[in-house]
């Protein structure tokens, strides 16, 4: 073999170990999970995306605990469950079209570590706004 054929084997091997040795213990690799498949994974930390359900109440009283919110959350499958999380309310949670948690499911309740809001709109340019900067940029 060629010193070059064996400097590629040994490279795929090492990439191979470290993706195994990286990629199983940790979370960073995982997908979003649905609240039923999050549910049939009890006690694991999972990722869920879904939208706030505005038919129940969001629970937040910072003058009693500002460690704690409760709301309730709707998945694309139309699964529903109740989120608790033991930190401060995100602002603007209400307004947000969806939510990524990160977390895992206590029963059936989700015991939430972070949240990450999801807002289209303020990535969304404003088609006007857009026409006219290309139109100076000429």
């Amino acid at each position: 073999m060629k010193k070059t054929h064996i400097f590629i084997l040994v490279g795929i091997a090492v990439l191979i170990v470290a993706l195994i040795i990286f990629g199983f213990p940790s979370s960073d690799f995982s997908t979003y999970d649905t609240i039923n498949s999050a549910k049939s994974k009890q006690g694991k930390y999972v990722h869920l995306i879904a939208r706030l359900d505005h038919s129940q109440p969001i629970v937040y009283d910072p003058v009693k605990d500002p460690n704690y919110l409760t709301f309730s959350i709707v998945d694309s499958l139309g699964a529903q469950t109740k989120v608790i999380y033991h930190n401060s309310k995100p602002a603007e949670l209400e307004q947000s079209e969806r939510v990524v948690l990160q977390g895992k499911m206590q029963g059936d309740v989700f015991e939430c570590q972070n949240i990450t809001l999801k807002c289209p709109s303020k990535y969304k340019d404003d088609k006007k706004q857009m026409e006219k900067s290309v139109s100076e940029a000429k």
